[in-house]
């Protein structure tokens, strides 16, 4: 993890408040003002959820060809992402914010929905989130959590690193689709940069970077909303289409008050699934749904905890168990809510660079996310440029943690750049984790070293050899 003094404020006497005794604020070296920022701060790196997961979901039909409202989604999703970040600060005490998770979504929108009604498919997540739950609570996911080796959670975390940084640039517009016929991917569109909202991005990310590295308290924050001020003034003068700027778009909105729409609360029905699409199809996409979720979290957990300083020598923290049943938890709580099930967020990171190193973090977070569902409009206030740069930052910071591999060792160096490479290469932080641990008991046993590979890592190897060949082994099962 990165090495970062945190000094608390000075006092002579020990401080017994209630949010000291409930969240130990300075016995972990942070405050409570730099947990606020951190809240503030991961809120607006995420915000964006609120307007993209909507926009994936409605644009998605059913097997009845029915599409979902927007506004009952937006509401769903905001309302998962308050209540479950704030049972993550209020019971996981750690700077970890959760919604409606961009690994889970696509699965639900495109696999899941056109071969089930929308109940049904919201009930293969709460099914999905049972399951995790139940894995977590017998102990099950902190031992394939434990039994993974060193080397590999510090390739989760350089790869987690390096895909938020690529989350960064490619919603920024920095980094781009390339033509059929070059490149898959190039500086910006067409191969170059064009328009306000990079100068947007280009100018937060500078402004950030300045400020940062003269310790200015609140850098990213205040790099944040500048730049957001910024590109509502030059939106105004130069009037920008809509669709350079993506999700939101940096204009005062006309309405500051949504009243928030329940319409999908508990609209669920966990077994109907199977009925109407069949055991087999219904079955594999709860592999899908559970796989990712279980994976996607973990990956997380450990590269922003262990860049707040939460994990031991080890690797492991104490309260890893608590923290991943409350992530299956919440992902029941986006299925019953009518949106996809709500995970740890890599834009958790944001806030850690920050300062943050509590649950207070999350409380603030989620509290924002709980508020937004009543001003909706504003969520659209914010653009994805002037948040981003802060993923590019935190991205850094994580890559330091690469400094822990050996690379000399290439036992450990091929499955950890494998990891690494594969996170960002295919937008998965399940593809990474599996590719790597795949090559680690592949070499390790090409070596004749099968003590050194712990049993549940070979387990754990061969379901991800299943969940890459899922599409070979269901044409073989329906064939």
């Amino acid at each position: 993890m990165t090495q970062v003094q945190i000094l608390p404020e000075n006092s002579t006497e020990p401080d017994t408040s209630p949010l000291e005794r409930w969240f130990r604020i300075r016995e972990r070296g942070s405050t409570v003002s730099r947990e606020v920022r951190g809240g503030i701060t991961t809120f607006l790196a995420m915000a964006y959820v609120i307007l993209l997961v909507p926009l994936i979901l409605s644009s998605a039909t059913d097997s009845t060809g029915a599409h979902l409202d927007k506004a009952q989604i937006t509401t769903a999703t905001a309302l998962a992402a308050g209540l479950s970040t704030i049972l993550m600060g209020v019971v996981g005490n750690v700077p970890l914010a959760l919604a409606a998770g961009l690994g889970v979504v696509p699965v639900v929108a495109y696999q899941a929905a056109p071969h089930m009604t929308w109940p049904e498919t919201m009930g293969l997540v709460v099914l999905m989130g049972v399951i995790i739950v139940i894995m977590a609570a017998t102990g099950l996911r902190t031992m394939i959590i434990n039994a993974i080796p060193l080397a590999m959670k510090n390739a989760i975390g350089v790869g987690i690193g390096m895909f938020i940084a690529m989350i960064g640039l490619v919603s920024a517009g920095v980094v781009g689709h390339g033509p059929s016929d070059g490149p898959p991917v190039t500086l910006g569109v067409g191969g170059h940069l064009a328009g306000w909202p990079v100068v947007i991005f280009a100018f937060s990310l500078l402004l950030m970077l300045a400020l940062y590295i003269r310790k200015v308290p609140g850098a990213i924050l205040i790099s944040i909303a500048a730049s957001t001020v910024l590109a509502i003034v030059i939106n105004s003068v130069a009037k920008i289409p809509d669709k350079d700027w993506g999700t939101a778009v940096p204009k005062v909105p006309h309405n500051l008050f949504a009243a928030p729409n329940f319409g999908l609360m508990m609209h669920v029905n966990p077994i109907g699934g199977f009925h109407t699409a069949g055991a087999l199809t219904a079955g594999v996409v709860l592999f899908t749904l559970v796989l990712t979720g279980f994976f996607d979290a973990m990956g997380t957990v450990f590269g922003v905890c262990d860049e707040a300083g939460l994990l031991d020598e080890k690797g492991n923290m104490p309260s890893m168990g608590k923290v991943l049943t409350l992530d299956g938890i919440a992902q029941v709580i986006g299925g019953a809510s009518g949106g996809a099930g709500a995970t740890v967020y890599v834009e958790s990171a944001t806030g850690v660079g920050e300062g943050s190193r509590t649950g207070l973090t999350s409380l603030v977070s989620g509290g924002l996310f709980a508020v937004v569902m009543f001003f909706t409009p504003l969520a659209g206030v914010v653009p994805i440029q002037a948040a981003s740069p802060a993923l590019v930052i935190v991205g850094a910071l994580m890559m330091t943690q690469a400094r822990k591999i050996d690379w000399n060792d290439l036992e450990v160096a091929i499955p950890a750049f494998l990891t690494i490479a594969l996170m960002p290469f295919t937008y998965s932080i399940t593809n990474g984790v599996g590719a790597g641990l795949i090559a680690y008991t592949v070499i390790k046993a090409a070596r004749g070293k099968f003590r050194e590979i712990h049993w549940l890592v070979w387990v754990v190897s061969a379901v991800f050899a299943c969940y890459f060949a899922i599409s070979g082994i269901e044409l073989l099962l329906r064939g």
